[in-house]
């Protein structure tokens, strides 16, 4: 049966169910009392002046900004228009009452992100962590260090590390690294000096314009340049002798725009362009040297090689994953502490991250006053140096240890078996910290980080990582009203049992 109504309602009549109040238990309330606002405050308030210029927005509506804007996964623009319909969103950036008009244009969204600093969102997350340890674990003098964590993170020893054991370790460290895309097209040699010389062409006009010296303009041979580009790049393949023509070719005519700019720029001065038509000047000019140079060298190797003309800080990583050996973006290096998420390491040109095992560690000691019973890695982070230290520490290091392995023999049969099961659990056991890498590369948009400057991409990655860690609060906070509620019916039940044998003495318990 299937019955409606064919009367068309009125926005007026239509009800709201808040009757002025907001729902205790809505996950934007719950939320907003897990981040530490008050503690930040100050930090925040000095980066602006007392007494100059106009009332900045507070810390919480900016930083609240930011977490709405990567757990919603949206545009600026629409994440300002869902503050404007939403109570919830309106009560967790801090406003005591309800606007039908929007706190912030969606352009503020960029100069928080360039206020607020790497360093500050690592220590909020650190708070928040802290926060939701001891919301979860409350602290206990009768129970040991380790009891708050599970059997699982006691892993049987290899004979190296039972004979420095410290006791007082407890607790699973999982270490790895990733690399996160930035919004851009994949770069070939030939298409960014094709990119340089027609933003060249678009300076040299420019300066043309504001120039009262010059009678003639300078000839950049612009529809030339672009028909044998366009000639080149239609056709679907191309042999190592047509790239190194076409490049040749470009690499001629910015080099002539290079040379008509100079000249120009001497007669009317640098203070005519823009900053950022400046930035493009000097970032066209180091394309020019970088792809000459690797031109004349016959080499595709250069320090600090641009890729992207828009976001010159963007450099190519190769890491020989299967799907792709070079990526372009930030490589960070992560750690994972009892399913919460730590971005320790964030920088834009390829580094080891075996170098960073150390002070991973360290930081785990840091923050929880002991070191972990063992450290998860991939075969990268087993270096002699870092073993020892672990040794020293007294802590286990996945994986086998250096050295020739076991021959295979009656009396080593045993002992190889157990080798290959401890190895094998270490490899199942760094399995979670990859699913939060696809996590935040699915869920909250990682696999491509879509804003444009260095600061503001590095803001962006390192709230994903908050972010992660206010979901897990969240799901922590819901299991445990959960099972609080399956308590008090277990409870209720066993009460009413009770009640019913005293009244029935036949009824059997």
């Amino acid at each position: 049966m299937y019955s409606h109504d064919t009367r068309q309602f009125n926005f007026s009549e239509f009800l709201l169910p808040f009757d002025g109040k907001l729902e205790a238990k809505n996950r934007w309330v719950q939320l907003s009392a897990m981040v530490p606002w008050q503690r930040f405050e100050k930090q925040y308030a000095a980066l602006f002046s007392p007494d100059r210029g106009s009332p900045a927005k507070p810390f919480r509506m900016a930083f609240g900004a930011l977490i709405l804007k990567e757990r919603l996964n949206c545009t600026d623009e629409e994440l300002v228009e869902q503050i404007r319909e939403n109570p919830y969103l309106q009560y967790f950036l801090g406003l005591e009452e309800f606007s039908n008009v929007a706190p912030f244009e969606a352009s503020m969204l960029v100069h928080f992100r360039k206020r607020i600093s790497l360093e500050m969102i690592g220590d909020v997350n650190e708070s928040l962590v802290a926060g939701l340890r001891d919301k979860d674990n409350p602290p206990s003098d009768n129970e040991p260090p380790d009891s708050n964590f599970s059997a699982s993170a006691k892993k049987p020893e290899t004979e190296d590390s039972a004979s420095t054991k410290n006791t007082d370790n407890s607790g699973q460290l999982i270490l790895d690294a990733t690399c996160t895309p930035a919004d851009i097209t994949y770069p070939t040699d030939s298409k960014l000096l094709n990119d340089a010389r027609e933003k060249s062409e678009t300076l040299v006009d420019l300066l043309y314009t504001q120039c009262t010296q010059a009678k003639i303009k300078p000839r950049t041979y612009r529809k030339i340049a672009r028909k044998k580009w366009l000639s080149f790049s239609k056709k679907r393949r191309h042999t190592h002798a047509q790239i190194r023509k076409i490049n040749r070719t470009l690499l001629g005519y910015l080099g002539r725009n290079l040379k008509h700019l100079d000249k120009l720029i001497d007669q009317v001065g640098l203070q005519t362009l823009r900053r950022a038509q400046y930035k493009n000047l000097l970032v066209i000019r180091e394309v020019y040297r970088q792809q000459k140079e690797m031109f004349e060298l016959r080499t595709q190797r250069v320090d600090d090689r641009i890729v992207s003309l828009s976001q010159p800080h963007v450099r190519p990583i190769v890491r020989g994953k299967a799907g792709a050996k070079v990526e372009f973006g930030a490589k960070l290096s992560a750690s994972l502490d009892e399913g919460y998420f730590f971005l320790d390491q964030l920088d834009w040109n390829n580094f080891n991250e075996s170098k960073h095992l150390i002070p991973q560690v360290e930081n785990y000691h840091q923050r929880r006053g002991y070191y972990p019973a063992s450290v998860h890695v991939d075969k990268i982070y087993r270096t002699k140096e870092n073993r020892e230290w672990c040794k020293e520490k007294g802590i286990r290091l996945s994986g086998p240890k250096l050295g020739r392995p076991l021959k295979n023999t009656t009396q080593n049969k045993e002992q190889i078996l157990r080798n290959k099961t401890i190895a094998r659990q270490d490899e199942i056991d760094r399995i979670p910290i990859e699913g939060k890498f696809g996590q935040s590369k699915r869920r909250f948009g990682l696999d491509r980080v879509m804003t444009k400057l260095a600061i503001t991409s590095q803001c962006v990655i390192a709230m994903t990582f908050l972010v992660i860690n206010l979901e897990k609060g969240l799901r922590l906070l819901f299991l445990c009203l959960f099972y609080t509620h399956q308590l008090s019916v277990m409870t209720l039940k066993n009460l009413m049992k009770l009640c019913s044998s005293k009244i029935n003495p036949l009824c059997v318990a």
